[in-house]
């Protein structure tokens, strides 16, 4: 058994490619090519190289010894906090821009939530010189107005979405809508591991030089090549499916991740959707979503605009269904106090997303003996979430 993609774009029950008919060509199209681009010596020649040089890999696995000797672990950090750019995204951002050009796109649109994959994508654009378009919700323009000013100094315009409650989920649907008018010569960066067959599996792939250095690095610092317990924190999924992607079928490693509890998942302002959530189609993709009886979204709410999404990729749902990976929920107080905590304790002061992940060391303490090698993936930098951290001081 694997819990890798399977031939028809669907991992388990979830997945596949639910797609408006003017996308069909272009969706299938991507779907026969990607893999015989991304597996090419060029492509990989290329990819590899901008890595190293422009992005600044591999990232360091990091011993945090004081946290290490509260939480009873060896504690790892997998910094991905110090990429070009501030956060995971933009391995991914490198790669399908590359690909775009190599299936003769010209144009590349994008949506983003916190703005670290807008600003990637508007990044890698940039470096390409290629028009870049990211369409973000209008709340999330206001409380990441930073990264906003990054994406607009690289160059890209940023449409700021007003439908929904204006955030991640109308940033996604305004992208799609702007595809179906543009099928022929435009290239939707997709920053996560949802959408449409081969989006998921694709980005997955991207992201996996996470888990492919965790493996060798682990091995130079504990003579073995996989932790005991690998913990990421999981909206859409990008940096968790790449955390996890080369240990996703080896159970000596326990997975466990973090989704955003909001003020609780007993109340209705939350986007902990893999815990209250039921099976539904969204976005070209079928996962478990928050959703009404009658199939109506419900508005996620999470004080990380990276996280509150009402769905999640299908290769989430599906170890959450087999139960091959565990999931918490966590809430925003819970996320601001391992910001602060990480802060104070090793000099690292995280993003609001990877602060949930940080959150789970207190829920594990009591599994851990002060042998157990934990990687955790820190997926972003908090300089875009100061504003936040400042107004919620301890």
């Amino acid at each position: 058994m694997t819990y890798q993609v399977d031939e028809n774009g669907y991992y388990g029950n979830y997945g596949g490619a639910y797609i408006p008919e003017i996308l069909y060509k272009t969706v299938e199209d991507l779907k026969r090519q990607y893999l015989d681009i991304i597996e090419s010596n060029e492509f990989k020649q290329e990819y590899h190289q901008l890595l190293r040089d422009y992005v600044g890999r591999p990232s360091p696995l990091y011993y945090a010894r004081r946290m290490s000797e509260k939480y009873g672990c060896k504690l790892y950090l997998k910094r991905e906090d110090l990429n070009h750019t501030g956060a995971h995204k933009i391995n991914n951002a490198i790669g399908q821009i590359l690909l775009a050009k190599k299936m003769g796109k010209t144009r590349i649109i994008a949506e983003t939530g916190a703005g670290q994959h807008g600003v990637a994508t508007a990044t890698v654009c940039a470096l390409m010189n290629m028009p870049c378009r990211v369409y973000m919700g209008a709340l999330d323009v206001e409380r990441q107005h930073v990264n906003v000013e990054r994406m607009k100094m690289l160059g890209a315009e940023v449409f700021p979405v007003q439908s929904g409650n204006k955030t991640l989920k109308d940033a996604t649907n305004e992208a799609i809508r702007d595809w179906c008018c543009h099928p022929a010569d435009t290239f939707y960066i997709i920053g996560s591991t949802v959408g449409p067959h081969p989006y998921p599996d694709m980005v997955a792939r991207l992201q996996s030089v996470i888990s492919e250095e965790i493996k060798w690095q682990v091995q130079e610092k504990e003579g073995r090549d996989y932790p005991d317990y690998l913990i990421a924190c999981v909206g859409g999924g990008s940096n968790a499916a790449g955390t996890i992607y080369h240990y996703i079928d080896d159970d000596r490693a326990k997975i466990v991740l973090a989704e955003a509890g909001g003020l609780g998942i007993e109340t209705p302002m939350t986007a902990a959707s893999m815990q209250i959530g039921t099976i539904g189609i969204l976005h070209g993709s079928r996962i478990k979503l928050m959703q009404t009886e009658d199939g109506q979204i419900i508005e996620p709410y999470s004080i990380s605009a990276g996280l509150d999404y009402p769905g999640t990729g299908p290769i989430h749902c599906n170890l959450f269904e087999t139960g091959r990976a565990q999931v918490l929920a966590i809430n925003d107080d819970e996320a601001l106090q391992a910001a602060f905590e990480l802060t104070r304790m090793e000099g690292i002061i995280p993003a609001l997303e990877s602060s949930h992940a940080l959150a789970l060391l207190p829920k594990l303490k009591d599994q851990f003996t002060p042998d157990t090698v934990v990687v955790l993936t820190v997926s972003g930098r908090g300089d875009k979430d100061l504003d936040t951290y400042l107004s919620h001081k301890p």
